[in-house]
């Protein structure tokens, strides 16, 4: 892993990291069936060694944020998960969940903040969570340049993909 990787890292091990919803459910795939994570629509755009890649790195955080928005957002991804899977799927999904703090905002307060317009709920808590507390690991190009913009620290988890 690079130098700016290694820092953050460092700086936000006790501290937090975040997760976007979308690798966190390649998290919890990879955590319950690896070999599902190329079957599943949600995942499909990942490989068995992203979720490695994620995993390696998210393991090292002693503390491990997420929100009920983003836990939701999980359990809506999850749709697809084969009937005969699904309520061990969720069981272990249930149990992972109790592995990272949740951090409450309420929706008309991110409702009320200007990434709100062009971000909607879910990643509007994300930015307002994150700001200033906890690094912030997303797939997607948009949000980690505005977190950037903002002065807040973020891993664009493709630039990673892209390194190994």
């Amino acid at each position: 892993m690079n130098e700016y990787l290694e820092g953050l890292i460092a700086k936000y091990r006790t501290r937090g990291v975040l997760v976007d919803s979308n690798l966190l459910i390649l998290y919890f795939v990879g955590e319950f069936a690896p070999a599902r994570i190329p079957n599943l629509r949600r995942t499909k755009g990942f490989t068995f060694g992203d979720y490695r890649l994620l995993k390696a790195i998210v393991d090292r955080f002693t503390v491990k944020v997420t929100t009920p928005n983003i836990l939701t957002e999980i359990t809506n991804l999850a749709d697809d998960i084969p009937a005969g899977l699904r309520d061990e799927f969720f069981r272990r999904l249930g149990t992972g969940f109790t592995h990272f703090a949740e951090q409450y905002l309420p929706s008309a307060t991110a409702a009320a903040t200007a990434s709100f317009p062009r971000f909607g709920l879910a990643d509007s808590v994300i930015v307002e969570v994150a700001r200033q507390r906890y690094l912030v690991i997303t797939a997607e190009f948009a949000l980690a340049n505005y977190l950037k913009s903002i002065n807040a620290d973020v891993i664009n988890f493709n630039h990673l993909r892209s390194l190994s």
